[in-house]
């Protein structure tokens, strides 16, 4: 009796995990994976520092230091590759860059070197939505599919998320896979589209992430791996010394 008491008890205990995988909506998702993130929403009042040590095959490493400052809406990126340094700083609609220390550039190093305002409003964009990850996902413009998704990557199953944005922003369709018990965010992938918004499964990438760094009582991933979705190639990790 006993047992069959822990048998049926099992079973109600798988049921109700299904349907409640079922029944969440896109929002809910959000909602829960942002409250394990950023329990204390902090994110909006985001002002802090961010050392970033990037590893790829057969390249030196890159190390980064990147302070995002979002109430007086600051950001500055300072790049170490081995002697080349390269300074960028954003103040709202201000950009100032420097390079190996000089910061009045002859035109050809500027151009040789890709040095202007819009790579440096780039990086602004890319550390800011990768770092701000998933309370970004609350920003004007991002439309949340509200049908979850059950998927297993990597030999694990994951409450998935799918996303796009207007139009004005991007054209990808993003993916994000989330613990089912946690809310942990543990992967994203993205893939270009056509001229008829259909995902091309050739393109794009997908970043597994791992242990976390408390900074400014947000948890954020300590490593992403990144890899190309069309054969699985690998092509670099960013670890998060702070």
């Amino acid at each position: 009796m006993k047992q069959l008491h822990l048998t049926l008890l099992l079973l109600t205990l798988t049921s109700f995990n299904i349907i409640s995988a079922q029944t969440i909506t896109g929002d809910d998702l959000l909602n829960k994976a942002i409250s394990h993130h950023d329990p204390y929403n902090h994110w909006n009042t985001f002002n802090d520092t961010l050392l970033v040590t990037m590893e790829t095959p057969k390249s030196p490493n890159r190390d980064s230091q990147i302070i995002i400052n979002l109430p007086k809406e600051t950001f500055y990126l300072k790049t170490t590759k081995d002697t080349t340094i390269t300074e960028y700083t954003v103040l709202k609609d201000t950009c100032k860059i420097i390079f190996n220390g000089q910061s009045k550039l002859p035109e050809a190093i500027a151009k040789a070197n890709n040095l202007n305002c819009d790579r440096a409003v780039l990086f602004k964009n890319y550390y800011t939505y990768l770092y701000g990850l998933p309370m970004k996902l609350k920003d004007d413009g991002t439309i949340i599919n509200q049908k979850v998704e059950q998927k297993k990557l990597k030999g694990k199953s994951y409450l998935v998320l799918q996303v796009s944005y207007d139009i004005s922003i991007g054209s990808d369709v993003w993916f994000f896979y989330f613990d089912p018990k946690t809310y942990a965010l543990e992967v994203y992938q993205f893939y270009k589209t056509d001229t008829s918004g259909k995902i091309k499964t050739d393109t794009g990438e997908y970043i597994l992430l791992a242990e976390t760094e408390e900074v400014s009582k947000i948890k954020i991933p300590k490593i992403r791996a990144w890899y190309y979705n069309k054969d699985n190639t690998y092509l670099g990790t960013d670890i998060l010394k702070k």
